[in-house]
This record gives C-alpha cells, sequence and structure tokens, in this order.
C-alpha cells in the first residue's frame, strides 16, 4: 500500500514539474516567458495618456510624440530578453530618423538602476522609468502580460494597434514597421494593420 502511495505521489509530482517546465523557463536567474504568446486583435481606441519622468528626472506625456508612429517598449535592467532588445531598437530608431517610428524605453525597474545602465547602453531613443507607476501604464492597455519585455505599437494617432509580448526580434521590428509605413501611406485602414500584426 505505502509503495502504491509513493509511485502516484511520485507521479503527481513529474506531472506539476512537467506543467510547470512547459510555463516558465529560467534565464540568468529570471522568469521570463517561455515562448512569446500571441495577442488578440485589439479593438480600443486611443492608447491612456501617461506622464513618466526621464533619467534625468524630467516628466514626458506620451501626447509629446503625437504625429508619429509609436513603439512603447517595456523593459528591465534585471531582465536578459529586455536587455538583448536594447540594440535592435537602437539600429530601428537610427533608421527612423526624426519623422519616422518613434521608439519609447519604459523600464519598470528603479531610477538608480536605469541611470546607472543607462551609462553603459547609451541610448538613442527616450527612456521613461517607473515602477508601480510604470506597469499601471501596462496595465491601462487592456493587453494581458505575464512577464517582460513586452511592446506596444501605436499609430501616428496615438491608437493601440497590438502588442508584442516577450523577446523581439529584427523580423518582427521589420513587419512593424512595414505595416505602420503602409498605414501611413494610406495604403491599408487601422483595421487592416491591427489584423496584420494579430499573432506577432
Amino acid at each position: 500500500m505505502q509503495r502504491i502511495f509513493l509511485i502516484v505521489a511520485l507521479g503527481l509530482t513529474v506531472l506539476i514539474g512537467a506543467l510547470l517546465y512547459q510555463r516558465l523557463t529560467m534565464v540568468d536567474d529570471e522568469v521570463v516567458i517561455a515562448e512569446a504568446t500571441p495577442a488578440t486583435i485589439i479593438e480600443t481606441t486611443n492608447y491612456p495618456s501617461f506622464t513618466l519622468p526621464d533619467i534625468d528626472g524630467v516628466e514626458h506625456e506620451l501626447s509629446a510624440w503625437d504625429g508619429r508612429p509609436r513603439l512603447l517598449n517595456f523593459w528591465a535592467t534585471w531582465c536578459a530578453p529586455c536587455r538583448r532588445e536594447i540594440p535592435l531598437l537602437k539600429a530601428l530608431e537610427e533608421e527612423q530618423g526624426s519623422d519616422g517610428v518613434q521608439v519609447i524605453g519604459i523600464a519598470v525597474d528603479f531610477p538608480e538602476q536605469v541611470a546607472a545602465y543607462s551609462e553603459t547602453v547609451d541610448f538613442n531613443y527616450p527612456v521613461l522609468i517607473g515602477q508601480e507607476d510604470a506597469m499601471a501604464v501596462a496595465e491601462s492597455s487592456g493587453v494581458e502580460f505575464i512577464g517582460m519585455p513586452f511592446t506596444m505599437i501605436l499609430s501616428a494617432d496615438g491608437e493601440l494597434l497590438n502588442a508584442h509580448i516577450g523577446e523581439i526580434f529584427k523580423e518582427d521590428l521589420d513587419h512593424i514597421v512595414d505595416v505602420l509605413a503602409q498605414l501611413d501611406r494610406g495604403d491599408i485602414d487601422k483595421q487592416s494593420a491591427k489584423a496584420m500584426l494579430h499573432g506577432l
């Protein structure tokens, strides 16, 4: 009887462990998303306005970048996939210049850590900082996420088109930029853009 009990207990332990392993992956002692989860097609209108400080403590409103499509990249200094994205986002910012897609980093982190990290990274795009405030900004979008990084995609007039959950790669950025360019030229409408960005 005791042997049967031990076999059943062992079987349950293995099953629970397998389920947890499928759900999460450990990277640099951090819990990150195992696989990017496709976002649902967004039905909201304009992204909620917010104000957050930058690395120097200067407050910025999201509306300061109205008129340009935007990528709001939520990240943290302790997040390895977040750090891997930064060179790609810097290259995109350089490529797009002053009239293309605007990258905005939103650090869910402590100001001191972000300031220290920025000295080694030399950001070429604005980085805003918050802790609970930054998470509130993310949650106000209505997009479900379970970790970082994740990136919100906004049209030039501030409408949330979709979100990329998990680490973003060059092919993802190329697709996003192409869709935003088509929208800007009037080749597609917003519903088409949302559909094309679905499942990123």
